[in-house]
């Protein structure tokens, strides 16, 4: 079989980027010689890769520099309305790539390093993902600021720059181990530390109400220093930014300390101010109610809104006067985007400085607040939302409770008015929870300070208006609207399957990098024998690429003729990943049965990170690495089924495993999942979905249409009526008897010999306590699966679903507007 062309070989045959072949191939190889021995090696004789690494960004980011200065010189002299997103998470990965792609510049620089005798893909691999995010909602942000920039939108992202990121995932003797993300220490090329626009920060002190005003005094300060990224779009010469704060502590130091000898202790103090800005919170669809994690949350907050209201009153390029000092047209010139509760506090923040410091009534704050704030939702799990203690908030943010206590107090007698007598609706609707400790339910305070709230999926935007914002979207139904995720095509198609990429413009043109909606016009090709034949050839390369890394990194022999069947995501009961697991048992137990079946082979890999402190996810993952143990060294089985836990996933992980996917699981309790994009990312990337109807699944399987996708299990209107009639998960063991075997065998300790007992809890969780219903969509699980495999059986047929799933991607760049 012929070696499949490199990704580089690849990019030099893609129509897609032809217009990289106009830049001077000689400015480039100069400009990166004057990086590397000027910027870099200085006075050591050799280069390592990593100096190259970094003459190669700092070349790259030269060509960024002059775009990013008029693109923000443009937004000044047009001064048109600005886009916040506030996020306290952004998960961009690598950025030298992705920057080449929507600059033009990847066949020139892969050419100019090819001279210099180096290799562009090994150069790559140096950076360090920046991994500023848990998963979704992080991925998300960052698939807006590319799109924002790529529209041309006068869009900003406003976040943290943790010093640590998402740890680093190792798999030790089947366990999760957590090493710390120091992604930072050999620097970062791509990011500019702005200390002119430094800007203080309080917390804790006390409320003075003077006649002069509402004064918050005594507080503690810390600072918080910009650091801006540029986000490039796709070939428009527009370069938007990511600042994302550092926390500094002052310099003026308590000098009475330093009378009794408490100099040295005083200067280590300033450890405890810049930890705010140390490490990303690792939980994913669950709340932490840490002090440090509140304090994350309005430092980012506080120094965000000092940012906007300057922004907003110097709108003129270079101009240090105040051009504006009423602040009341300030919804008209600034957007204000809260991703998820994360950065709530941005509304009695706001409330704060236009009360406090520029003198507005009440009225008419409330009114500039929730006409320029907007909120995005993000989960209906109860233990994900945000409920802060009242105490804590008494202690950190005093002035902000006041605030917060007011719009409650004037949110509940509006309530009242709407509804009198109702007084079970005021305490359903307060944002103020009542129990043994009272908290502020941040949700609540982001519905009440806000004009819109979204859900990021229509089933999920149609769940929190029947369930969880019920009484809130029957006061204010203009509010709700669903705003269904997308991905940036050119990250996740472009960048990362640059071989199905060509082989879609070749038919359709490249104007559907820009507006996807062009994808439909695949259809027309879906018999079409030799666009079947280039996808199929395509997916075939990507599979033997990813085999030789697996076999690399993992020391498994790979079947590249194997199906590929992959569940990457974070580790969660909900998104059951124990419920493929019992699928890989029953695989394997009638492959040991009948051994001299036609069985048509997988190699079936699971890959994502469990939270730290989340024990069911952290056994989760032992079982799949233990069913692993036992399958591959079965010489029955052979290479016909192989399971792989993938260590680390993380973006640039997922750019290699997506685009060599054939089948994508999507098999949460219908419900749970807001919306997901991985299942958008492998749709595009030619992989078929598996999966049941909820958040984005339902509307894929409408644009592809459901026969096209394989859809199994309960609905949301069953799950509702089994949670009203119960659940009972031992009818299912009792009846099912594969599914008995199974679990027999993880109880027993047939995947654990040295340790019978090792899954007892998830044994026990599974027959006792499952709130995710593992066993009620089994047997349709099963029976999906055993379709998958005799589709696969037929390439042709296959091929042409493949076409129909990516046809049906032309919503799949989101239809956010802000």
């Amino acid at each position: 079989m012929p070696k499949p062309l490199t990704d580089q070989e690849k990019r030099k045959q893609i129509s897609v980027r032809g217009l990289a072949g106009v830049e001077n191939v000689s400015d480039l190889k100069t400009n990166f010689n004057r990086h590397l021995h000027f910027t870099l090696v200085k006075d050591r004789n050799v280069a390592t890769k990593r100096d190259y690494y970094f003459a190669l960004a700092n070349t790259v980011r030269d060509h960024l520099v002059g775009r990013w200065i008029r693109t923000q010189q443009h937004y000044y002299e047009k001064d048109p309305k600005r886009v916040y997103y506030l996020s306290l998470e952004f998960y961009m990965g690598r950025t030298l790539q992705n920057t080449m792609v929507n600059l033009a510049l990847e066949n020139a620089c892969d050419e100019a390093t090819y001279q210099l005798g180096l290799d562009m893909e090994e150069l790559q691999d140096i950076e360090e993902d920046a991994g500023l995010g848990n998963g979704g909602l992080g991925r998300l942000a960052a698939c807006f600021l590319d799109s924002m920039a790529s529209l041309g939108l006068a869009a900003y992202g406003y976040g943290i720059r943790y010093e640590f990121g998402i740890f680093n995932q190792k798999i030790v003797n089947g366990w999760q181990v957590e090493e710390a993300d120091d992604w930072l220490r050999y620097g970062n090329p791509w990011e500019k530390a702005r200390p002119e626009y430094m800007r203080p920060v309080h917390f804790y002190g006390r409320v003075e109400h003077t006649p002069d005003g509402v004064k918050w005094v005594d507080t503690q300060v810390v600072l918080a220093l910009p650091y801006d990224t540029p986000v490039p779009g796709y070939r428009n010469n527009v370069v938007n930014t990511m600042r994302l704060w550092s926390a500094k502590a002052p310099c003026d130091f308590n000098l009475k300390d330093f009378n009794v000898g408490g100099y040295i202790q005083a200067v280590l103090d300033r450890n405890l101010a810049e930890n705010i800005s140390r490490v990303l919170y690792p939980n994913d669809n669950f709340f932490e109610g840490k002090e440090l994690r509140l304090k994350q949350e309005y430092f980012v907050v506080a120094a965000t809104l000092q940012d906007i209201v300057r922004r907003f009153k110097s709108s003129k390029f270079g101009s240090t006067e105040v051009v504006r000092v009423d602040l009341s047209t300030l919804p008209d010139k600034v957007a204000i985007q809260l991703n998820d509760t994360h950065p709530a506090l941005a509304i009695p923040e706001l409330m704060r400085i236009l009360l406090d410091t520029e003198h507005q009534t009440w009225e008419k704050a409330w009114d500039i607040v929730t006409r320029t704030c907007a909120y995005t939702n993000h989960t209906v799990l109860p233990e994900a939302l945000e409920r802060w203690p009242i105490d804590l908030f008494q202690n950190l943010l005093p002035r902000h409770l006041e605030i917060i206590f007011e719009i409650n107090r004037r949110h509940l007698e509006r309530i009242a008015n709407l509804y009198p007598g109702d007084h079970d609706r005021l305490r359903r609707m307060s944002l103020v929870e009542e129990g043994d400790q009272k908290k502020i339910n941040m949700a609540h305070l982001c519905i009440v300070g806000s004009h819109a709230v979204n859900g990021v999926a229509r089933i999920h935007s149609d769940i929190i208006k029947a369930t969880l914002f019920k009484d809130f979207y029957e006061v204010d139904p203009h509010k709700f609207q669903n705003k269904t995720n997308g991905i940036t095509p050119r990250r996740w198609l472009v960048m990362c399957n640059p071989g199905l990429a060509e082989v879609i413009a070749e038919r359709i043109g490249e104007d559907y990098i820009r507006d996807l909606d062009q994808l439909k016009n695949l259809l027309e090709f879906v018999d079409d024998d030799s666009l079947i034949r280039d996808i199929a050839k395509v997916k075939q390369e990507n599979k033997l690429k990813f085999s030789a890394y697996l076999e690399e990194h993992y020391k498994v022999k790979i079947n590249p003729n194997s199906m590929f069947d992959v569940q990457v995501k974070r580790i969660h009961e909900y998104k059951r990943q124990l419920l493929n697991c019992l699928h890989i048992i029953t695989l394997y137990n009638r492959i040991k049965k009948e051994p001299n079946k036609n069985w048509t082979p997988r190699t079936i890999m699971i890959g994502g990170k469990a939270a730290p402190g989340y024990h069911t996810a952290k056994l989760i993952i032992r079982l799949i690495t233990a069913v692993g143990d036992i399958v591959n060294h079965d010489e029955v089985v052979g290479d016909r089924l192989k399971v792989i836990f993938l260590e680390n996933y993380k973006v640039t992980l997922a750019e290699k495993i997506i685009p060599a996917s054939d089948l994508s699981e999507q098999i949460s309790t219908a419900g749970t999942e807001a919306s997901g994009t991985g299942n958008m990312k492998f749709m595009l990337n030619g992989a078929l979905t598996i999966g049941t109807m909820d958040g984005a699944n339902v509307e894929m399987a409408e644009e592809a249409g459901e026969e096209n996708l394989f859809i199994f299990g309960m609905r949301v209107d069953d799950v509702d009526a089994m949670d009203k009639s119960g659940y009972d998960a031992m009818e299912y063991y009792n009846r099912i008897p594969e599914l008995k075997l199974a679990m027999d065998q993880i109880a027993g300790g047939y995947f654990s010999p040295d340790q019978h007992d090792l899954f007892k809890d998830i044994v026990n969780m599974l027959l006792h306590h499952d709130r995710f219903k593992v066993f009620a969509d089994y047997e349709a699980y099963i029976k999906c699966q055993d379709k998958v495999s005799a589709l696969y059986k037929n390439p042709k047929e296959w091929t042409k679903m493949v076409i129909h799933n990516i046809a049906g991607c032309d919503n799949m760049a989101g239809e956010y507007t802000l």
